[in-house]
């Protein structure tokens, strides 16, 4: 399995921005499709966002349409969120997690994860 390493959280104002990073080791990253997932207080995990092994397809929740971005950088093992104009309903800690096929929604679905990271959206 890959190693997973969440980074890039902090404190934003709604309608910045800000960019999360996932760095990857110990196993050939590009074998493996990437979600991003957040957690909020008293909730479950919800999906965010993912991305296929190559980049070339990506998924979105509604509420982060058009506003987050996935990426990946397979020869520096990374994956990114960048976050425009989040909200503070946004406020979660985020982790990013892997599997090898395919990039289904449910958070059951992934392993391993990374160890989260804190991002507050103040308005």
């Amino acid at each position: 399995q890959v190693q997973l390493v969440d980074s890039g959280g902090g404190l934003v104002q709604a309608g910045g921005s800000l960019r999360l990073s996932c760095a990857a080791s110990g196993r050939t990253f590009s074998n493996y499709a990437m979600g991003w997932f957040r957690q909020a207080p008293g909730k479950e995990r919800e999906f965010v966002a993912s991305i296929t092994r190559s980049g070339g397809i990506t998924y979105y929740a509604d509420s982060v349409k058009g506003r987050f971005t996935i990426s990946r950088d397979n020869a520096k093992n990374t994956v990114y969120l960048q976050m425009n104009s989040p909200k503070p309903e946004g406020t979660a800690v985020y982790y990013c997690a892997a599997r090898r096929v395919g990039l289904p929604k449910m958070a059951t679905a992934y392993d391993p994860w990374g160890q989260g990271t804190q991002v507050t959206v103040t308005s």
